[in-house]
């Protein structure tokens, strides 16, 4: 098979799979016995091309992984055909969950909770149905309670290859900062998603979510 042929082959299936596909993955399907270094060539090949060309479409690392994904450039106009289908954006006490979870990883719920010093069941759940958060283990402790982390989704919508990219809390560390709550609270301020679904258009249902979600929490500890 021609190498030209090979790179249409990666283009198509990673057009049709939509989510993050690892070189292994596609070498699997191509089924050439092709080395991974001439997988990740063409990839690049691709990548360059839709850059060069300013194309509609981009390819973007996550990991060890690659993405096909539209092109950021053009969001104003992909917004106005997806914008019935839009999510609403999180709330404030949901992204403050996401940001301790981000940096903290892996991080049982109770050290959240010690964190915000509030309950986050409700932010928790709300980040796991949004695809942001996983389960990704146990703390081997009594009760082995889950640990959690980020997603290739969360990486995805916030324009990060790896988690390493996140801003160094360093840079928020400063004679104001009264505990990690804080720190974590202004690198919120710098962590902008590419996507729509967080865009804050609707300012007093976000904050009547907040209350909601805290009002929410505080029946949690009521019953226990």
């Amino acid at each position: 098979m021609r190498r030209e042929d090979i790179k249409h082959i990666i283009e198509a299936v990673m057009f049709a799979y939509a989510e993050p596909i690892s070189i292994k993955e596609l070498n699997d399907i191509i089924n050439e016995e092709l080395a991974s270094k001439e997988i990740e060539y063409m990839l690049n090949n691709l990548i360059n091309e839709y850059k060069e060309n300013n194309r509609g479409i981009q390819i973007i690392k996550l990991q060890d992984k690659y993405q096909m994904c539209t092109n950021k450039d053009y969001s104003s106009f992909i917004k106005k055909v997806l914008e019935p289908k839009k999510k609403k954006s999180l709330t404030q006490t949901t992204l403050e969950t996401l940001t301790i979870i981000a940096y903290k990883q892996p991080i049982t719920r109770i050290d959240i909770d010690e964190i915000r010093g509030v309950k986050s069941e409700s932010a928790i759940a709300r980040l796991i149905e949004r695809g942001l958060i996983k389960d990704i283990g146990r703390l081997e402790v009594p009760g082995r309670p889950i640990l959690y982390g980020t997603t290739d989704e969360f990486l995805r919508q916030f324009g990060l290859k790896t988690i390493k990219e996140l801003p160094s809390l360093d840079l928020y560390s400063d004679e104001e900062t009264q505990s990690s709550i804080d720190l974590l609270n202004k690198a919120i301020e710098d962590m902008e998603p590419e996507v729509d679904d967080f865009e804050n258009n609707d300012n007093e249902n976000n904050i009547e979510e907040d209350v909601a979600e805290e009002m929410n929490e505080a029946a949690i500890d009521e019953d226990k």
